[in-house]
C-alpha cells in the first residue's frame, strides 16, 4: 500500500513500518523472563508484537481489533501516550501476544496495512482534528482498550478541541439508537488530551449512522477555526 513505507531493517526483530502515523511494527520470538515479569502481564506469552505509532491511537486500535481477527493472538496491553509531534491527541503502543512466533508477525503485518484504512476518517488542520471509527463487529482489541462488547458493533466519535467533540457527541447520540459506553474528556479518560472521545455500541446501522452524522458536525466546527479539514486518505464508514 501507499502509505506503507520502504525502509528495510536487518533487524530479526523489525517487521515493517507506515508513514502514517509514524507507525512501527515489532516482533520478539522469545521475551525474556525479566522483561516479561517487568511488563507485569497477566498471562505469559513466548512472542510479542509491538504496534507503536507517533500519532493516531483509534486507528491503530481499530487495525490492532481486524489483526487478531485474522490471527491466533491475544491483546497484551493497550497504552495511549501523549505524544502527538504538536497534535491534539495521542500516540499508541500496542502489544500482542503469541505462542508461535508466525502468528505474532503476521498480526503486526495485518495491523500495518490496516492501519492506511483506519485513517480514512481522520480529518485535520492547524487548529485541530476530528476522527471516527466504526466496526460492524467489535473484537478483542476493542473491548480491552474500550469495554465494548464483543461482537457487536462499535463506534469512536473525537473531536479535538474538546469543545467540538462534546457537540460531535450529542449529535451522534441523538442521530441514531445508540448505546453510550464510554465517554472521556481531557482530564477523565485521557493523557490530558484536548479531545473529547465518545465510544458507542449497538446495531450496526444505527452506530454507522451516528459515526456518520457526527462527522459531517465535526468537520463543519473544525473548518470554522481555520482551513477546511482534510483527509488525504478515503473515507472507510
Amino acid at each position: 500500500m501507499e502509505g506503507i513505507m520502504a525502509t528495510t531493517c536487518g533487524l530479526t526483530e523489525f517487521v515493517g513500518t507506515s508513514k502514517t502515523g509514524d507507525t512501527i511494527g515489532l516482533v520478539i520470538a522469545n521475551v525474556d523472563q525479566q522483561v516479561l515479569d517487568a511488563m507485569k502481564l497477566k498471562k505469559k506469552y513466548r512472542s510479542i508484537g509491538i504496534l507503536g505509532a507517533r500519532t493516531g491511537a483509534g486507528p491503530h486500535i481499530m487495525a490492532a481489533d481486524e489483526a487478531v481477527k485474522a490471527t491466533n493472538t491475544e491483546i497484551v496491553s493497550i497504552e495511549l501516550p501523549r505524544d502527538t509531534k504538536g497534535g491534539a491527541g495521542h500516540g499508541s503502543l500496542i502489544i500482542f501476544g503469541g505462542d508461535d512466533v508466525s502468528d505474532v508477525k503476521r498480526a503486526i503485518e495485518v495491523a500495518l496495512a490496516e492501519v492506511e484504512r483506519t485513517f480514512g476518517d481522520v480529518y485535520a488542520n492547524d487548529a485541530g482534528h476530528i476522527e471516527l471509527q466504526y466496526t460492524a463487529r467489535a473484537s478483542h482489541a476493542v473491548n480491552a482498550a474500550f469495554g465494548a462488547p464483543e461482537g457487536k458493533a462499535f463506534g469512536l466519535i473525537v473531536g479535538a478541541p474538546a469543545a467540538i467533540g462534546v457537540v460531535m457527541a450529542d449529535v451522534a447520540v441523538k442521530s441514531a439508537n445508540v448505546d453510550v459506553i464510554g465517554y472521556a474528556s481531557p482530564s477523565a479518560g485521557t493523557s490530558n488530551s484536548n479531545e473529547v472521545i465518545l465510544q458507542i455500541s449497538g446495531d450496526s446501522g444505527a452506530v454507522r449512522q451516528a459515526v456518520i452524522s457526527a462527522r459531517e458536525v465535526g468537520k463543519q466546527l473544525l473548518g470554522t477555526m481555520g482551513d477546511e479539514p482534510v483527509n488525504g486518505a478515503p473515507s472507510y464508514i
